[in-house]
Parts: structure tokens; C-alpha cells; sequence
């Protein structure tokens, strides 16, 4: 039985798909964590809202280390999320879905780490490749037969949020080799890596970024899109959750802090 977390962007609250469901709160040292868990195609699934119940909570306000713990203490070793993004590729626009295999962090107050106190001491986990490869290559084995225009690569740039974008910011993370921009990737990329977790995002392109799109940007824009989109994202996440086969790809994510001891909860 694989266990793994759905962790939900912006409209990714299926409750379909959690039917049968139970909603729990998990404690953690940094907050509670909502969580729903439950079984599908015969694996343990925990589902998270990233923004809380009804998209209340700001991406820079997310408690993303709650979060995280609150995976790794119900067992979780896979977690997949889905973010909303703009496109700073042309050749990616909206609607289309970007697997990334890369990310550049512009976030400026977000606590990024677990390892902050004397009592959990000090760690340096390599993120040299953000994302899980057996992850990765299991989502594209999903999708690559779906009605969906994909990208088998893409670089996320993470920003702080809430605010939108300048256009000047774009032109800058484009020159940067950014394809995508969101706000929410960071710090749960490097949380997740920490905990020893494999990772995966898949972004749904909503809009195209400041500059690039001929009117300013707006989140209906985004919420309109995601609603075009969602029914395909729904059924790739059920698809990931069902596809069960082993995969030639080799990740480290479980052994990240190996030389450390491990994590501990």
C-alpha cells in the first residue's frame, strides 16, 4: 500500500473524490493541520487544502511547516501538489500542465526549514533536484496518454505573494530561466525534502505573467481558468493515486538527511 498526500492548490477541492473520507486535525509543534484521509485503488490517501477550508489563507501566511509534519506523522512517502501559475514561456500558456523539474526561490519571510532551534540542531539537505524523479516520472507515465497539453519540464520561480507580479519582475525571472511563477512552492518543496518525502508538482498555467499578457492580472482570471481545468486535474490525481507499477527512475528523497540521522518527528 503506497501512502500518499494530495496537497491542493488553488480549486482542487474535489469532494467527490473524498467521499467516505474522514476529517481529522493533526497536532504538530508548529499548529494543527486539517487533513482528510481516507482510501483509494487500495492506497492511504491524506488530502490537504494548502490554503484551508474555502481558500482563506494567503500563500505567504500558509502554515507549510504544520503541514508537512502533520503528513509525515500519519506515514505519508509521496506527496503530490498541484499549484496555479503564470507562464513566463510562451510556449506554455494556459491551461496547459508543466511537471517542474526546477525552482528559484524570491520569497522573502517565509521560515524555511525545520532545523531553526538549538533543540533540532542545525541540517544542509541538497536540493540540487527539487522535485522526486521516480515522481516525476510517474506523473508523466499518467498523463502522457490523457487529453492534456503537458510539459515534461519547467522551472517554477516562487514569490512572496500576494501581490502580483511586476512586469519588470517577469522580464527578470524569464532572463533567470524561469518558466513559471506561483507562490507557494517554497517553502513546501524544501520542507518536504527535509522530512524525507518524495515530491512532485504539477502547475496548471492560468495565466500569462505581467507584460506578457495584454491586460493586467487578476485572480478571477486565475480562478476561472482553474475551473476550466480542474476536472482534467482531477482525474490525473486519481490516475497518480491508481497507478501502482514500479519505476526505472531512482530518487534519494527518503535518505535526504542520512548523514544527519535522519528526520525525527
Amino acid at each position: 500500500m503506497r501512502k500518499i498526500a494530495i496537497v491542493g492548490g488553488s480549486g482542487v477541492y474535489n469532494p467527490t473524490a473524498l467521499k467516505g473520507f474522514t476529517e481529522q486535525i493533526i497536532n504538530t509543534p508548529y499548529g494543527d493541520a486539517l487533513c482528510n484521509i481516507g482510501e483509494l485503488h487500495g492506497n492511504k490517501v491524506v488530502f490537504i487544502a494548502r490554503h484551508g477550508v474555502g481558500h482563506k489563507t494567503a500563500p505567504h501566511k500558509v502554515n507549510y511547516r504544520a503541514n508537512i509534519w502533520a503528513l509525515k506523522s500519519l506515514g505519508v512517502e509521496e506527496i503530490f501538489a498541484t499549484t496555479a501559475v503564470g507562464s513566463l514561456n510562451k510556449t506554455m500558456t494556459p491551461g496547459h500542465f508543466v511537471i517542474c523539474d526546477q525552482i528559484l526561490d524570491f520569497t522573502k519571510s517565509r521560515i524555511c526549514t525545520f532545523y531553526d532551534t538549538p533543540e533540532r540542531g542545525v541540517v544542509h539537505v541538497d536540493f540540487t533536484n527539487p522535485y522526486c524523479a521516480t515522481l516525476r516520472e510517474k506523473t508523466i507515465e499518467c498523463i502522457k496518454d490523457m487529453n492534456i497539453t503537458y510539459h515534461t519540464t519547467g522551472c517554477y520561480v516562487c514569490t512572496e505573494g500576494p501581490r502580483f507580479e511586476s512586469g519588470a519582475e517577469i522580464k527578470m525571472y524569464a532572463k533567470l530561466g524561469g518558466d513559471l511563477v506561483g507562490m507557494t512552492n517554497i517553502p513546501e518543496s524544501i520542507l518536504a525534502r527535509e522530512a524525507e518525502m518524495c515530491y512532485v508538482n504539477c502547475s496548471i498555467v492560468t495565466n500569462m505573467g505581467a507584460g506578457i499578457s495584454l491586460e493586467p492580472i487578476s485572480h478571477a482570471e486565475v480562478v476561472q481558468e482553474m475551473k476550466v481545468s480542474i476536472d482534467k486535474m482531477d482525474r490525473l490525481i486519481d490516475k497518480f493515486i491508481s497507478y501502482n507499477k514500479d519505476i526505472k527512475s531512482e530518487c534519494f528523497c527518503q535518505e535526504a538527511l542520512k548523514d544527519f540521522g535522519g528526520f525525527k518527528l
